[in-house]
């Protein structure tokens, strides 16, 4: 029935609780001022982002290569942990070959900036940055994702139960977003097709 689906709205924006100060690490933008990538595995970004399912939150955390804006990592979760951001970022890392000195750009979340995540980071041969205080465009290519992902999935979307979320999820974005969507910032390429080009 029609009222036992799942019906997906975009998250309005919220203020993040207070943390403790010795919570989390926080470290500099690395990206502010140098020139942007010119080749895969450069830079990488990455952000989570709020779905409300029947009342339910849903949480997606993605990364992108700011090179190609492929999606590199993703993880699904009902739960806001550094487990949620590891997943997507072990992915990352798995599906990729990279030298060491690679940038991976956040906020100042607490998923990210937890010691076993910027730990991950560090013993993979990753630098880590974040976000300027008080500055939202900083990740503005994973947030322009977001916009994206939610107008073309989720507005108006029923979904069957968790699975299909998942499903759908798992579809756009490693078989349409990152093979088949043309990009105008990529010459009107698909994010493989870019990578492809650099090669």
């Amino acid at each position: 029935m029609r009222e036992e689906r799942l019906i997906a709205k975009a998250a309005k924006l919220y203020r993040r609780k207070a943390l403790p100060d010795n919570s989390c690490i926080t470290v500099g933008n690395l990206r502010h001022n140098i020139p942007p990538p010119s080749g895969p595995n450069q830079q990488w970004a990455g952000d989570v982002s709020y779905l409300k399912v029947n009342g339910e939150w849903i949480y997606l955390s993605v990364i992108l290569d700011l090179y190609s804006r492929k999606i590199i990592g993703w993880s699904l979760s009902r739960n806001r942990t550094t487990e949620l951001t590891l997943q997507s970022l072990d992915m990352a890392i798995e599906s990729r070959q990279f030298e060491p000195g690679l940038i991976f750009h956040s906020d100042k979340g607490a998923e990210y900036g937890a010691h076993v995540f910027q730990n991950r980071l560090r013993s993979s041969g990753i630098r880590p940055s974040m976000n300027r205080h008080k500055t939202m465009t900083d990740n503005i290519h994973v947030e322009s994702f977001f916009r994206t992902f939610k107008t073309e999935v989720f507005h108006g979307e029923i979904f069957e139960d968790a699975e299909h979320l998942r499903d759908v999820t798992k579809w756009y974005l490693e078989d349409y977003y990152n093979c088949v969507r043309m990009h105008t910032s990529l010459n009107f390429k698909s994010p493989v097709q870019y990578e492809r080009m650099a090669a």
